[in-house]
């Protein structure tokens, strides 16, 4: 086993069934920005790789190709070819000699193509050499595997994945790298030599998610407090500038990304299409376009409502780095140290913690089912928005599990620095939205009200009476 790879357990046994299989493998592996694809890699196939270019963002074909000759004059040890290629064709064709003179290994041998999207550089004719590359070469070489790497997962989707050309259904395997658990984070930082607990581990995950990248950044002897103030507001702090290189390194017209990315921000409760489209003023092509990438890319979520129709879908901004940036930190840049201490007593924190913890408690899905022993059930899990009409006011659920054993959980999420008291009013506010969701779905299924707490919550009367279950934060940690 690699060593200093934290999770990843099912990536990693993936990776090794792929080194035994008895054919050759084009394995893509894609995910966000700084999430440890390349770390993967790198760790656990250490060994076995014998040819590993990355991509130049925003680098012009020759340069990228200079590069590749690097790398390759290295491997060969200056042996074979002595003139830099002048075409992917070329390069790739190069590359398919050194493959077929090496000896033949136990496992594989593997080449590691990393950011790949920005070697397909306009008019570079990559992708068509790839194909040749591939389809002529390496498709026939069983000991070889080829990994194609990269952040923006669209482009791996559209070109690989999904492609329609010579690369159509050539994808072997598929890997898509996801941001740490909460489990996941709370083992990293231990690894760091830092010990927190799970709720100042939850702060953070809150600011940063569950990103290595930006979570390697924590140190020993601070509080949460301490580090989201060292790291995403002094003028030194990773996350401070990263907002701004973060979209524009991943997609090449990175404005309308940005900007709906913006305005969900505005409206973390979460917005149709048709709205987004209102406030942005993005065409429909474009919108259209923009809005997958940004999905593919796992910075928005998008939500089916509950019993109504795709085009009444959610979208949401469930990138916790970006909701955060744009919350705080953008807002306070200049503002001097030990700012977020003062900003977290702030009426804001309450409303921006409170929708970060409900994110979270959406990327837990399966510790929540666990949670409430029904991991063997089938379930989905949405939203619901009913407008009012003449019988009925409006009402909002942001998280509903529909289970298939006929029986749909109402979520309440609450973020408290104590334990969670369920007022009298709080309480009639759920009741409220229990009917209201009954009569205006007319759904013939079991409805309970579900509490996800930090801490559990007080068992007074007005909990009995309201509170079918309750999950608690330590249950998120849960792997």
């Amino acid at each position: 086993m690699a060593l200093g790879i934290i999770g990843r357990k099912k990536e990693k046994e993936k990776l090794d069934k792929i080194l035994q299989s008895n054919q050759a493998e084009f394995l893509a592996i894609y995910g966000r920005r700084r999430v440890g694809k390349t770390f993967l890699v790198r760790q656990h196939l250490n060994g076995h790789i014998v040819f590993e270019l990355a991509g130049t963002k925003e680098g012009a074909k020759e340069q990228q190709l200079l590069n590749f000759f690097g790398e390759y004059l290295r491997r060969t040890e200056r042996m074979k070819e002595t003139q830099a290629p002048v075409s992917w064709h070329q390069a790739f064709d190069y590359l398919a000699s050194y493959l077929s003179g090496l000896p033949q290994p136990a496992t594989k041998h593997v080449v590691f193509l990393d950011e790949m999207p920005w070697l397909d550089t306009p008019k570079s004719e990559f992708v068509p050499a790839l194909e040749f590359f591939w389809n002529q070469h390496v498709s026939k070489m069983d000991h070889v595997l080829l990994i194609a790497c990269g952040s923006a997962s669209s482009w791996i989707r559209k070109k690989l994945i999904n492609a329609r050309g010579g690369l159509y259904n050539r994808i072997t395997q598929r890997i898509k790298l996801m941001p740490f658990t909460l489990s996941e984070t709370a083992l990293f930082i231990q690894s760091l030599g830092v010990n927190l607990p799970q709720y100042q581990i939850l702060e953070l995950y809150m600011a940063m998610g569950g990103i290595p990248f930006y979570l390697k950044e924590v140190e020993k002897g601070k509080s949460a407090t301490q580090l989201i103030d060292d790291i995403c507001f002094s003028p030194q702090g990773l996350l401070r500038e990263e907002y701004k290189q973060l979209y524009h390194s991943l997609f090449r017209d990175a404005e309308y990304h940005i900007a709906i990315v913006e305005a969900l921000a505005a409206r973390p409760q979460g917005m149709t299409r048709t709205e987004i489209a209102a406030d942005t003023k993005i065409s429909e092509g474009s919108l259209s376009k923009t809005l997958e990438e940004l999905c593919e890319s796992d910075f928005i979520s998008i939500l089916s409502p509950l019993l109504k129709k795709k085009k009444d879908a959610i979208y949401k901004l469930t990138d916790l780095y970006s909701l955060f940036y744009l919350k705080f930190i953008q807002p306070n840049q200049g503002a001097g140290s030990r700012i977020w201490e003062q900003l977290s007593k702030q009426g804001a924190y309450a409303a921006w913690s409170g929708y970060a913890f409900e994110n979270i408690c959406m990327k837990h899905i399966n510790q929540i089912k666990s949670a409430l022993g029904i991991s063997g059930v089938y379930t989905k899990h949405s939203s619901w928005k009913f407008k009012g009409d003449d019988s009925l006011p409006g009402a909002q659920i942001d998280m509903i599990i529909d289970r298939a054993d006929q029986i749909i959980h109402l979520c309440e999420a609450k973020f408290t620095k104590e334990n969670y008291i369920l007022t009298k009013d709080a309480a009639a506010q759920l009741r409220l939205r229990k009917t209201i969701f009954k009569q205006a779905s007319q759904t013939k299924k079991a409805v309970f009200s579900t509490l996800l707490t930090t801490y559990p919550a007080l068992q007074n009367k007005y909990y009995l009476e309201e509170i079918d279950s309750e999950i608690t934060m330590d249950k998120l940690f849960e792997r």
